[in-house]
């Protein structure tokens, strides 16, 4: 490995390194330190799992919402940007080249709880830096394992993204949403506040977002109750009504069917390397 490797990774310019060695698994395990991680894309496929905060990776018209406790994978050749809610968010970055014969997990973007046996895995990665070949046999063999078995510990993908509005309509009314989620909004209030009939904003959310009312409000208050959770100010009880929810239980299920834990188990877990 390049001694003078570790220089070179202190800045933004690591991504110019992940595809010099196509046949290597690449690591980069750093607190970001900046604002966010330019658009670009590599032809090695990305493992990304944050830590201290949530991420935003952006990838074409929609926003990915990446939580503590949770994985992104991104596939070769997408192009995406980051953006951490806070420039102490530390990300693990393992790089994986990518075949057409591969499983179809790896072409596709997805969001995956972690489970414990990869976060055992992840953390035995933290010695390295850089390229990890066949030359370092024992890393790379783990390495190996650690792509291998992503396919058969990450069955659901969550939900965990937002379109983009691009109808200046629908940017006021969402923007109404995130500035009022803690009162009791409903899609016939929504109407009412904005002059259209609930089948012509129905339409339009499916026209442009091609989500329901509904399905967008829902993941909304599920990610603003992340963030909260995260933050670590309020009870759950409290952070149920600031998003909207007076039954504790309703929120509760809500949660753990949009992100796949409940609350309770996610504000223990969310620190766990």
């Amino acid at each position: 490995m390049n001694i003078n490797l570790e220089t070179k990774l202190d800045t933004r310019y690591y991504l110019t390194e992940i595809d010099k060695n196509p046949h290597s698994i690449f690591c980069y395990h750093k607190e970001i330190s900046e604002a966010y991680v330019v658009e670009h894309k590599h032809d090695k496929g990305q493992f990304l799992y944050c830590e201290g905060g949530i991420v935003y990776v952006k990838i074409g018209k929609e926003t990915y919402y990446l939580p503590a406790r949770h994985f992104m994978w991104i596939p070769p050749n997408a192009e995406h940007s980051i953006h951490p809610n806070t420039p102490e968010v530390i990300m693990r970055n393992l790089y994986f080249p990518i075949s057409d014969q591969d499983h179809a997990f790896y072409k596709k973007v997805g969001i995956y709880p972690a489970n414990g046996l990869l976060l055992e895995l992840l953390l035995f990665t933290n010695k390295w830096l850089g390229d990890i070949s066949s030359e370092h046999r024992s890393d790379y063999i783990i390495g190996q394992a650690f792509k291998e078995i992503l396919p058969q510990v990450s069955k659901t993908s969550l939900k965990l993204a937002l379109p983009l509005p691009t109808d200046d309509r629908l940017k006021k009314i969402v923007q109404f949403l995130e500035d009022n989620m803690d009162s009791s909004i409903t899609m016939k209030k929504i109407t009412a506040e904005f002059g259209f009939s609930e089948r012509s904003l129905s339409r339009l959310f499916q026209k442009d977002l091609q989500m329901t009312f509904v399905q967008y409000f829902t993941i909304l208050r599920m990610l603003r109750a992340l963030k909260l959770l995260i933050d670590g100010t309020y009870s759950i009880s409290e952070i149920s009504v600031m998003v909207g929810y007076n039954s504790l239980p309703t929120f509760s299920n809500t949660f753990q069917k949009v992100i796949g834990v409940r609350p309770t188990d996610y504000s223990k877990r969310k620190d766990i390397l």
